[in-house]
């Protein structure tokens, strides 16, 4: 149930009709505060078929890509313990301590990831620095979207050339026959498969258990690796320039982690962490010490692909079936992250509003956006053919994960520091030394950057362009609005008032700011239907959406403010409504409710309503040089794109649309 204003409105405009009716919110479901549904068991489950895939499945590559790809390590006994040492406190520090201990801690509303954290910081002021480097970081979360896909289902499905032959050059096209069929079922929502994706994951961790613990029965010396001394000494053998080098294959174990705390908000912070320190790093440990183990004392890889090289003969194809499996569900769990995070970014108002899909009636946060889907698809099946394996893929892959990393860490210093209250020396200790230590996994796998890490990078920044250069255009051509000369909230009422002669209709009008005050401008659509009739629609609605830096708005859903109410002269009223990012922000749900249940605020039908929109004629400002006018075309080119204000708010389907063309200029 909808708040409702305390009293009907008084006929002439007098101070009680100015005044905003503000209520709070009663208690329903979509208003109550956030909280993940299931038990703790059941939660810990799904977490792990959704948070883990990804840093899950990295066995598959890391430690191998470290000795027999780009980190070109010679796989002596010693190198293998320091290198597998390497593996094993990067996931203790950067995943145990920061992410799984500390991170996890800076929910907003109970929603994690870089948006979350950027409502954080916006709330205490610290927008400025925090805003770009959070949006660069959003970027960058696109670009492994792409690469997570490609690199994991084909490290996995290369096990075949290891089990027969007859499929050496099989990976590629089969590969592309999986990531084909993966991202052309996403439309029809992931309830039913993802069902299965918390069994199908235990079964991979406990094979992946297995498979480490059966090596260090045998050679039980390789727990050595467990000393951090191990990794120390090999970094002073290997050099600055050679420990770089490895670094940036270490860094492919802790891909996926930020998938812990982007995803906080399905599961709950507390089955995270059981299922990670119950299931997921001991199994991950296990198995990187079973590798290190097998490279000291038997060092018979076939074809570089280490993991496999650990699996019986006998077993290698229901592995690779298993390992297949679990790559695609990791794949799956990528790409509704980046549908979640482009839907967050449409309502922080960082990126054009793309057309989106409900697939579940009950859950909001399955969604589907094609035009993501299909770019994630071709960047994934371009990037499969052009690398055509595993290890050469792994050159792109990092820079991006390592890049979100280190910009997590600066902004959980300024969390720690202003929302925390932790002294200046505790933030510098915590969050400085872990974030030292990305910068070295940036600085490896900026080594990579011919070989194939310009690509994340690219995407990053291109993606950064666009979500700047829309928030950009939508604040220039709302100042361009607003500089507009149009007639005054109580010349309006005060024309209503005397007309004879009425627009027989409900007009509802979308407006950029919100209308409280007799002395508030009316918009410029306003002014424009009074110069093409001549008169007044007899009962005119403003509506302002708000999209506030909150996960969920439990407060106030709406303000109504009326300027007028009178049985022979009709209405005018303001509606202000305000939506979270994780919400969906349908207009005429919210409204039909206002209209059915408080009918002395708003006309009874809403069928009858006529959205009047606008449809901005944007022109260059005078004085603009190239590089605003090369931006201009960039944000006309995203608004081509971008669905109409109306269909995105619900307002396109039963309600008829006049719309009205604009003039804006843009400085």
């Amino acid at each position: 149930m909808i708040g409702r204003p305390s009293s009907a409105a008084p006929d002439r405009l007098a101070p009680a009709a100015r005044r905003s009716h503000n209520r709070q919110t009663a208690a329903t479901e979509a208003h109550q505060p956030h909280a993940p549904r299931g038990g703790g068991f059941a939660l810990a489950i799904g977490a792990l078929g959704v948070v883990f895939g990804d840093i899950g499945t990295s066995p598959l590559y890391a430690v191998g890509e470290i000795f027999f790809g780009h980190g070109g390590v010679s796989p002596t006994p010693e190198n293998a313990r320091g290198c597998v040492s390497l593996v094993i406190w990067a996931l203790t520090i950067v995943v145990s301590i920061k992410y799984v201990s500390l991170v996890l801690h800076a929910d907003n509303d109970g929603e994690g990831g870089v948006f979350a954290l950027y409502g954080l910081l916006h709330r205490h002021r610290k927008i400025n620095a925090a805003l770009f480097m959070l949006a660069l970081a959003a970027g960058l979360l696109f670009a492994e979207g792409v690469l997570t896909p490609a690199i994991s289902v084909l490290s996995a499905v290369e096990g075949l050339g290891v089990a027969t032959p007859l499929f050496d050059h099989a990976s590629v096209p089969i590969t592309v026959a999986l990531l084909t069929v993966l991202f052309a079922i996403q439309h029809r929502g992931t309830t039913r498969i993802g069902r299965v994706f918390g069994p199908i994951l235990i079964c991979w961790f406990l094979a992946i258990t297995t498979l480490g613990g059966r090596e260090l029965v045998r050679h039980p010396d390789a727990l050595s690796a467990l000393n951090p001394l191990a990794g120390f000494r090999f970094i002073g053998r290997a050099g600055v320039f050679g420990s770089l080098l490895a670094l940036g294959s270490v860094m492919l174990a802790v891909t996926g982690c930020e998938a812990l705390y982007a995803d906080m908000g399905h599961f709950g912070a507390s089955p995270i962490r059981r299922s990670w320190f119950f299931l997921v790093y001991p199994a991950l440990v296990l198995n990187y010490l079973g590798q290190g183990a097998f490279l000291m004392h038997e060092g018979n890889v076939v074809d570089g692909k280490l993991f496999y090289s650990l699996v019986p003969r006998d077993l290698l194809l229901p592995m690779v079936m298993l390992a297949t499996l679990a790559t695609v569900i990791a794949s799956q769990a990528l790409i509704s992250g980046a549908y979640s995070l482009a839907s967050q970014a449409i309502a922080l108002g960082l990126f054009p509003r793309l057309r989106t899909v409900h697939t579940h009636h009950e859950h909001a946060g399955q969604i589907y956006l094609p035009f993501v889907n299909w770019a994630l698809y071709a960047g994934c099946i371009a990037l499969v053919i052009t690398f055509g394996s595993s290890t050469a893929l792994a050159s792109a892959y990092g820079l991006s994960v390592s890049g979100v990393m280190l910009s997590t860490s600066i902004a959980m210093t300024i969390v720690s520091r202003i929302i925390w209250k932790w002294s200046r020396l505790a933030s510098g200790l915590t969050f400085g030394l872990i974030a030292v230590i990305e910068g070295a996994f940036l600085a490896s796998n900026s080594l990579k950057f011919i070989d194939g890490g310009y690509i994340p990078l690219c995407v990053g920044l291109v993606l950064f362009t666009v979500m700047m250069t829309w928030r950009w255009g939508r604040k220039a051509t709302f100042a361009a609005y607003s500089a507009k000369h149009t007639m005054k909230m109580s010349e309006l009422v005060t024309h209503k008032r005397h007309a004879r002669t009425f627009l027989e209709r409900n007009a509802l009008l979308m407006v950029p700011k919100p209308l409280r005050s007799p002395d508030d401008n009316t918009p410029a659509l306003l002014q424009l239907l009074w110069d093409r009739y001549a008169m007044l629609p007899r009962n005119l609605i403003f509506v302002e959406v708000v999209h506030r830096k909150v996960p969920y708005v439990h407060d106030e859903r709406y303000q109504v403010t009326v300027f007028q109410r009178d049985h022979d002269k009709g209405s005018v009223i303001s509606v202000t409504l305000s939506f979270g990012f994780m919400e969906e922000p349908n207009v005429e749900r919210v409204l039909e409710e206002l209209a059915s249940h408080h009918q002395i605020v708003l006309p009874s039908d809403p069928h009858r309503w006529i959205v009047h929109v606008s449809i901005e004629n944007i022109l260059p400002g005078r004085h603009m040089n190239f590089l605003g006018r090369l931006r201009m075309k960039l944000f006309l080119l995203l608004r081509h794109v971008s669905q109409p204000a109306h269909y995105y708010y619900g307002l396109g389907d039963v309600i008829q649309l006049s719309a009205e063309v604009v003039p804006v200029r843009v400085r």
